[in-house]
């Protein structure tokens, strides 16, 4: 019994899955509500405030959520990370004007 304890513990250990973190951009409700201190409320509370403001630039804009202090951001640094935002029509890269071509 203790063989097998052992065994599930380093299993647990060395599985990548526990040191994976949460990409606040990108995570849905389910995975941020797996948080540490984030419930349902505060879960669609941060996916409304990405919506509305185009997602997070830094794990630290996440105490400008409605409910989530300082303290619960301290607490979630090391289970939170800021992916790469992907991007949309309005990122995309203007053309000059003045170096194209007119159609005849």
């Amino acid at each position: 019994m203790r063989y097998m304890f052992l065994v599930y513990l380093m299993l647990l250990v060395l599985s990548p899955a526990a040191y994976a973190t949460v990409d606040i951009n990108t995570a849905s409700q389910a995975e941020l509500e797996s948080l540490n201190g984030i419930g349902p409320a505060k879960a669609q509370a941060i996916i409304e405030y990405r919506k509305k403001n185009g997602g997070f630039k830094t794990v630290d804009e996440l105490d400008q959520v409605p409910g989530i202090g300082q303290a619960t951001l301290t607490n979630l640094k090391k289970d939170i990370s800021v992916g790469s935002k992907k991007a949309t029509p309005s990122d995309a890269v203007k053309t000059d004007k003045t170096t194209e071509k007119k159609k005849p």
